[in-house]
């Protein structure tokens, strides 16, 4: 019976989950928060009657912003208002075929009118819908739809989801990466539950988050990011639970040439504070009232004495807080530094099981350099938005060898509408989703150790990786 519960608990909405908000091609992330207006679609409403609901449930918003679950007789379309009409070479755009006014529709709406209702009113006030044919009749009750009807769907976030989100809202972040693409990304680099994975994404972090839900939080991922930190905005919007997480290590970029070189010290720690000059002045300052009351006269007030006696508790309150402040970075360093020993352990066995690049950086220096710490007969991909970058990859690789199966592959995606007599691909597509190279790795005669147990392998050339994002 518990098992039972817990199965159907992750179909269910819980507070604090983040889902998916859905209104026709549209998708936006948010998280499950009480008393929290969220603005969708120009309009608002509050989440707090989603919880304990199904995901992918549809939900009108009423007045006041409340959520309820649509009754599926209300899902049932307006098709029995329509009539087979003839032709629409008669219809003339004027403006007069709708007798209802924008006066008249609002007081619908005052009157408590759904969205559904709504439109069965201007079906029935149109002097021209049943002229037209059964396509123009799905085209306008689509568009009314759109206008007048106050819903929303909340979906359990996905990969697909999210890239479909980010594709529509900020295709920039992600390269423009369209979500066929990230399909073809996962299964050419052969992602699965339990393998070692390398991951170097600067697109919001969707190839990162993607990657850890095909492998369900069993395994190892090892971002390797550039700048300061890495980037995981699209991680946060999976909503992954705690133990996912704990799969995940992050090693910055501009130290793989120290780790191949074998030069790396993830040992030292951080040294022992050292007075700054910020508190020698501090100290001046409180030997400085002392100086003045020898040299000042003899009688002071009661006054001045509270204030000096003020003036000395703040002093000392402010010096905690720095000790306090000073402490917290000393933790923070040794919890970094104990992450990056534990990255680095992971990455010098040199036996990962996959690599996956998608960045707008130059991804050459990048793929060369990360290919040294995966093991022979392992695949890699690499995304980029434009083919030169590929096309350059693909050559080194070449002359370098170790990989063999190099394929640079563009994928089309396209969708068609699907009516008798009236199919055709959409009006509106997107472009060019990307270009993927990929391959497998191999071990090469360079690489196998020499005769002389002393011989060392030879030192790899010095990449041009920067820790700096521009």
């Amino acid at each position: 019976m518990a098992d039972n519960i817990d199965e159907e608990s992750g179909y269910t909405i819980k507070e604090g989950d983040y889902v998916m908000l859905k209104r026709g091609d549209v998708f936006k992330a948010e998280k499950i928060q009480q008393k929290k207006k969220v603005n969708f679609e120009k309009q608002w409403f509050f989440l707090d009657n989603a919880v304990g609901q199904l995901y992918s449930t549809t939900f009108d918003v009423v007045s006041g912003g409340i959520l309820q679950p649509r009754k599926p007789k209300e899902t049932e379309s307006t098709a029995d208002a329509k009539e087979a009409g003839t032709d629409n070479r008669h219809i003339q755009d004027d403006g007069k075929s709708q007798k209802l006014t924008r006066d008249d529709i609002e007081t619908l709406k005052e009157q408590g009118l759904k969205g559904q209702e709504i439109i069965q009113q201007l079906i029935e006030n149109s002097s021209t819908f049943r002229d037209k044919t059964g396509y123009a009749q799905d085209k306008y009750i689509k568009k009314k739809k759109k206008k007048y009807e106050n819903i929303v769907t909340i979906l359990k976030p996905s990969c697909r989801t999210l890239a479909l989100m980010y594709h529509g809202r900020e295709p920039g972040k992600i390269c423009h990466m369209r979500y066929d693409t990230l399909a073809q990304m996962l299964t050419l680099a052969n992602i699965h539950a339990g393998s070692k994975v390398l991951v170097f994404d600067t697109c919001a972090g969707l190839v990162l988050g993607s990657v850890m839900e095909r492998m369900g939080g069993f395994g190892s991922v090892i971002q390797m990011f550039p700048g300061g930190g890495p980037s995981r905005a699209g991680v946060e919007s999976f909503g992954f639970p705690a133990h996912f997480h704990d799969t995940l290590h992050d090693f910055p970029i501009c130290h793989v040439n120290a780790l191949l070189a074998g030069t790396l010290d993830t040992t030292a720690k951080e040294p022992s504070a050292v007075p700054k000059q910020s508190d020698m002045d501090v100290e001046k300052e409180q030997k400085q009232p002392d100086a003045e009351k020898q040299d000042g006269p003899q009688e002071q007030s009661m006054e001045t004495s509270c204030a000096a006696d003020g003036s000395n508790d703040q002093d000392k309150e402010e010096e905690k807080r720095r000790e306090a402040r000073a402490q917290e970075k000393i933790v923070k360093i040794e919890e970094k530094r104990k992450k990056l020993a534990a990255a680095a352990a992971l990455l010098e066995g040199r036996n990962a099981d996959g690599l996956v690049i998608a960045s707008r950086f130059d991804p050459c220096p990048v793929l060369m350099g990360l290919l040294k710490f995966l093991s022979p007969s392992r695949p890699f991909v690499v995304y980029s938005q434009y083919k030169e970058p590929l096309i350059e990859c693909f050559t080194k690789l070449k002359e370098h060898g170790g990989a063999v199966s190099l394929r640079i592959t563009d994928t089309w995606l396209r969708h068609y509408q699907v009516l008798p007599n009236r199919t055709h691909p959409l009006l509106l597509m997107s472009g060019p989703g990307g270009y993927l190279l990929s391959g497998t790795t191999v071990a090469t005669e360079r690489s196998k150790p020499a005769a002389s147990p002393k011989s060392a392998e030879p030192a790899p050339k010095r990449l041009k990786l920067t820790d700096t994002e521009g």
